[in-house]
């Protein structure tokens, strides 16, 4: 069987707005809904910032109607550089994520741009993908392709959605 753990997408797309402005946007969690096709709001818990240990709330909406809300745990933060943050499974162990996500912002070759490299990796925990792989093993790598080919598009598209803002 196929296993969702480790599955990656990367997405790297040069933009026409500043490292920072970039920065401000990605770590602008209650403004993703604006952005995303997928993760349609969040928020920060308890007072939490873009700083590890920094915790939000996601709410993502998938086709055929599926919702989740999630959990997020922020694991490295650099302004104006990196800002990751893991997805907690059922578990809530952080050693069991079940994805991570990463944004790295660069200056690009020209003035005002900026160079996005976004990354999603499934971790060991438990998710809707790992679980709908598991339930059906015969078309296991059918789901995971399908899905990692959803998040490419939606990734690519919160970017630009990031950039037109």
């Amino acid at each position: 069987m196929t296993e969702a753990a480790g599955a990656r997408v990367d997405v790297e797309i040069v933009v026409g707005k500043d490292q920072g402005a970039m920065w401000d946007l990605v770590t602008d969690v209650a403004r993703i809904g604006d952005f995303s096709p997928e993760c349609v709001g969040a928020a920060w818990l308890d007072g939490s910032t873009p700083e590890p240990g920094g915790r939000f709330e996601g709410r993502n909406e998938f086709s055929g109607g599926f919702r989740s809300t999630v959990t997020c745990v922020v694991t490295e933060a650099h302004r104006p550089d990196v800002f990751e943050w893991i997805v907690l499974d059922p578990s809530e162990l952080p050693e069991r994520p079940g994805s991570i996500w990463r944004y790295e912002l660069e200056p690009g070759d020209a003035p005002g741009q900026t160079k996005v490299a976004h990354r999603f990796v499934h971790g060991p925990g438990v998710t809707g993908l790992s679980e709908g792989m598991r339930e059906n093993p015969s078309e296991a790598a059918a789901i995971l392709q399908g899905r990692l080919d959803m998040l490419r598009k939606h990734m690519t598209q919160t970017i630009e959605g990031m950039a037109r803002s």
